[in-house]
């Protein structure tokens, strides 16, 4: 028999945590094709990377919640560190891009949501 998590099962702040995480997610991704468009540091590997790895750690994050894994705080402590790493790799870059400024934004919100639901075992 198959049990799928309910809004029962979630409370309000996960709920939230998902969504930003898919947001999250979504935003990396993106800045990921514009960053290789633009070229010069914006397309620095170590930058790249911390765009990949924000992007994988909120889908992680984001899946270990809807299916009520008891693993969830460890995988969203350490969604919370790889997109404060991204946020900071991002702003370093901004300037007038809007982009960038966009996704370092996305990044915090859903680092200190991340960091809530780390929190909460």
């Amino acid at each position: 028999m198959t049990h799928h998590l309910t809004a029962e099962h979630i409370s309000q702040a996960m709920h939230d945590c998902i969504e930003r995480c898919s947001e999250c997610h979504d935003v990396c991704t993106e800045t990921v094709q514009h960053c290789l468009a633009h070229g010069g540091s914006h397309a620095a590997p170590e930058h790249i990377r911390a765009l990949l790895d924000c992007a994988q750690a909120c889908d992680t994050s984001r899946d270990f919640m809807l299916r009520g894994s008891p693993l969830h705080a460890r995988t969203c402590g350490t969604c919370a560190e790889a997109c404060e790493r991204c946020a900071a790799s991002c702003e370093a870059l901004a300037g007038d891009d809007e982009q960038m400024r966009r996704c370092a934004e996305e990044c915090r919100r859903c680092a200190a949501s991340c960091r809530e639901m780390a929190g909460a075992r």
